[in-house]
């Protein structure tokens, strides 16, 4: 069961990453845009292996080689949005990242390897839905630690944190692009 909390955490860092850029982004970080940031991280980060495990080796053949192309346009997207969004907004408006369209599509981004994981998982028995509840959970408290941790940093040493988070959010889809 190790295994499980160690792939859990290797899956989260995307979402950690990215919640910790999205809470550098808010002016105001309020419980509800912090809960719904890291439930729905962790939803998809459950969803996803799940949907893997019973997806079958021909349907995952043709999606892997792809994903991460799709990560990377997905987080290109949602990374070009909060730079424009930062350079046309006045300091006192806050972006909520948190909500909507953004953050559906962050969360699908961060959670596309979970897919593949969830189908090494069929070889391995059929206690999926454990360890898929681990995966979220762990996802899940990650985000929410990252947020808070962004949103601290945020305030205190960066002048305009969406421009910045802008730049690292495709800079992770780099990665994963390049990872690939």
């Amino acid at each position: 069961m190790l295994e499980v909390f160690v792939v859990a955490f290797g899956l989260g860092l995307d979402a950690f990453s990215l919640s910790l850029v999205f809470g550098m982004c808010q002016k105001v970080c309020p419980l509800g845009a912090k809960l719904r940031l890291s439930l729905s991280f962790g939803a998809f980060q459950f969803g996803m292996p799940i949907l893997g495990f019973f997806a079958g080796a021909t349907t995952l053949h043709y999606v892997s080689s792809f994903d991460h192309l799709v990560a990377f346009l997905i987080l290109l997207f949602v990374g070009i949005k909060m730079f424009w969004e930062g350079l046309k907004n006045r300091p006192e408006e806050n972006v909520d990242f948190s909500k909507g369209i953004p953050l559906l599509l962050a969360s699908l981004a961060t959670s596309i390897d979970a897919l593949a994981v969830g189908f090494s998982f069929a070889f391995m028995g059929n206690a999926i839905y454990a360890r898929a509840l681990i995966i979220g959970v762990v996802c899940a408290l990650m985000s929410y630690l990252a947020v808070s941790l962004g949103h601290r940093f945020g305030k205190a040493f960066i002048p305009h944190p969406e421009l910045l988070g802008g730049v690292a959010i495709v800079a992770v889809g780099v990665k994963i692009l390049l990872q690939g």
